[in-house]
């Protein structure tokens, strides 16, 4: 006889397998990372927001610092995606699709609750060229460096590679804005401001 045929409904989260304990950690650490900073948080306070063991943590990451590296990987990944996702709506177009970008960051900056970009805030907590976070801040921020001037040279202005750090610039300080001035601060007008570099580079 069914659950259905009793009448009985069955508890659909008891089915649901519980998350592995290095899932557990790397989750926990990333919210932790994020709300409170890398250097604040301890492994102590990762395995306990995971439900872990400080064992269990360095079993499935070598240090803290690695694990700081697999959190900022993640939200890489995660940055790409959003870029791949907008620019594919703009094939051929490459100022529609510079747009698109800041408009989906100016919404972003509008309605941050939390502590703007993860890769940002661990570039400024992350000095140390050592720190295998590092690398992953760096190759990050060239990267994107490298997109935008793509697309400024498709563009056809001139001087594309000033017209990229110069949007690569307001990009980076859009969540900064956000955080110290508010929703109607600078970061109000990013579309704006981004549109009117383009069109100066463009004249």
């Amino acid at each position: 006889m069914s659950a259905a045929s009793t009448g009985i409904q069955k508890d659909s989260s008891a089915e649901e397998p519980r998350a592995s304990a290095r899932d557990r950690i790397f989750n926990a650490a990333r919210e932790l990372f994020y709300r409170q900073g890398i250097r604040a948080v301890g492994v102590e306070s990762i395995a306990q927001h995971a439900g872990a063991t400080k064992m269990s943590l360095y079993r499935a990451f070598e240090s803290k610092d690695e694990l700081v590296a697999e959190c900022l990987k993640q939200s890489e990944r995660e940055g790409w995606q959003w870029w791949d996702a907008t620019v594919q709506a703009h094939q051929g177009d490459p100022r529609a699709a510079l747009l698109a970008l800041f408009d989906s960051l100016a919404l972003k900056a509008r309605t941050c609750e939390k502590r703007g970009c993860a890769i940002g805030n661990a570039a400024v907590e992350l000095t140390d060229d050592a720190h295998p976070a590092r690398a992953v801040v760096v190759a990050y921020n060239r990267e994107k460096r490298r997109r935008l001037r793509l697309l400024c040279r498709e563009l056809g202005v001139r001087d594309p590679d000033a017209l990229a750090d110069g949007l690569q610039l307001l990009m980076d300080g859009a969540y900064l804005s956000r955080l110290s001035l508010g929703a109607t601060g600078p970061s109000a007008a990013l579309r704006k401001t981004a549109e009117t570099l383009i069109d100066a580079h463009a004249a």
